[in-house]
């Protein structure tokens, strides 16, 4: 994925963040939404019709290709083999990976683009491409995926959708990354529960947590901190029927009935015992593996990190229906094309670098290795990735999806209002209906800011 991460070590609960360190947290994204529009004479509708020519291939001279992606953890690997095979299988075409922690990663490309030493293909998460694309450092890809033949029918209509901003497509999707409910089987085991009591509603839920309780288990620890809680937070909301922002980028929504009684849940379970109090920064995910907590809402990622610890009894369900319609917070990988500084080894950099994103998307499968669900429709659903038993589990929750809001800068307005209350609240320091309410004032001044910067999004 991911901007989020394993646990540190197995055993250390770690404590919970200060108000303080998620402000500085917050600074990965909101780098890009203080650098502002230049405005640069460049064209990029003609850099991008350039690009395009790549989908009939590149004979042209050797060329040395810069990929900038996040992939610091047991994504790198995966991503290592594929970038050599495709090496192997191009003899004029070299691609070098950088690899960058994502907060360095999203306040450094802008700067690198606006300078001329931008990367020649990179990889966002969907919740960023509005963002970098009102700042121009990444180019619109309709024709290129036009002329590469790709559409929705490749992905799926909400995958596809979410490369999308302002009518324009700026993102190729590579693999999607949704949470899921993962359980502890040896913990349910030692309460006598079976697979009849694995939850997938609300009732089912609170009545699997009220059998642990009786038994001296905390069985759903509900974390502060946006990874996992605020996810939790956003999955509830979009159950409710909420939203988090307006579609056109003027008001903050996460404050709304829907949005209270999705906090107020979460709250609820740390006030019946169900969840300890301050819970730490992956204190969850690290109480799962100590057979500690019995359900955990993660994301896709922790696949392999759970696969590698000994002895750790676990499965992985979609998350439950808690509200009134079946909703889960998700994010994807997407393939963009950074805005080049001139023309010639220039462009053609931009012909090869659409070869090395087709050849990718092409070979979604491969990069399922990494713990992702792939992008592509065809490696979901073969069989070799059927045999993926957790990753094809997770991915039955693609119909209902939700995507961040493709609203520009909405990101680190969220991180510095939206996830302030979440943690608020469930650390016990507001009732919920204070705590967002509270948040929606600051987002809305802030995302009047942003209106006067980016324009509307409709």
């Amino acid at each position: 994925m991911q901007r989020g991460r394993a646990p540190r070590e197995r055993g250390d609960a770690g404590r919970p963040p200060r108000r303080r360190e998620l402000l500085a947290g917050m600074g990965a994204t909101a780098g890009l939404l203080l650098l502002g529009c230049r405005g640069e004479p460049v064209d990029l509708r003609a850099q991008a019709a350039i690009a395009a020519g790549g989908s009939r291939g590149y004979a042209g001279p050797a060329v040395e290709l810069a990929f900038w992606t996040g992939f610091t953890g047991g994504d790198r690997p995966p991503m290592e083999r594929l970038i050599a095979r495709f090496n192997r299988e191009h003899a004029n075409i070299a691609v070098r990976m950088s690899v960058t922690r994502w907060g360095d990663f999203y306040q450094k490309i802008p700067a690198a683009v606006d300078s001329g030493h931008g990367p020649d293909v990179a990889v966002m998460h969907a919740d960023q491409l509005a963002t970098a694309a009102v700042h121009r450092t990444i180019l619109p890809l309709d024709e290129v995926t036009e002329a590469l033949g790709l559409g929705a029918g490749d992905f799926s209509e909400t995958l596809w959708s979410a490369g999308v901003f302002r009518g324009r497509r700026y993102g190729v999707p590579l693999d999607v990354h949704p949470l899921g409910l993962y359980v502890n089987r040896a913990v349910l085991a030692g309460a006598g529960l079976d697979d009849a009591a694995l939850p997938r509603s609300r009732r089912d839920y609170l009545a699997a947590l009220e059998h642990l309780k009786r038994r001296g288990i905390q069985g759903s620890w509900v974390s502060p901190v946006l990874f996992t809680g605020g996810l939790m937070f956003q999955s509830l909301l979009w159950q409710a029927g909420g939203q988090l922002f307006s579609e056109d980028g003027a008001r903050a929504m996460f404050h709304a009935e829907a949005g209270v009684e999705a906090l107020s849940f979460m709250v609820e379970l740390i006030r019946r015992g169900y969840s300890p109090r301050d819970v730490g920064q992956d204190a969850d995910s690290i109480a799962f593996m100590n057979d500690r907590n019995a359900f955990l809402w993660n994301g896709v990622w922790m696949i392999n990190t759970f696969k590698a610890v000994p002895g750790l009894r676990w499965g992985v369900l979609p998350v439950p229906v808690i509200g009134a319609q079946r909703a889960v917070w998700g994010n994807a990988h997407h393939l963009v094309l950074p805005r080049q500084p001139g023309a010639g080894a220039g462009h053609r950099r931009l012909q090869a670098a659409v070869v090395f994103l087709a050849w990718l998307s092409e070979h979604s499968l491969d990069w399922a290795a990494a713990g992702m669900v792939p992008a592509r429709r065809e490696a979901r659903e073969s069989a070799a990735f059927r045999r993926m038993t957790e990753q094809a589990i997770i991915a039955e929750q693609l119909p209902a999806v939700r995507f961040p809001p493709a609203i520009a800068g909405a990101d680190a307005v969220r991180a510095s209002t939206l996830d302030l209350a979440v943690n608020d609240a469930v650390l016990l320091r507001a009732a919920p209906r204070e705590a967002l309410s509270r948040a929606a004032r600051e987002a809305d001044a802030l995302l009047a800011g942003n209106l006067k910067k980016f324009g509307r999004v409709l």
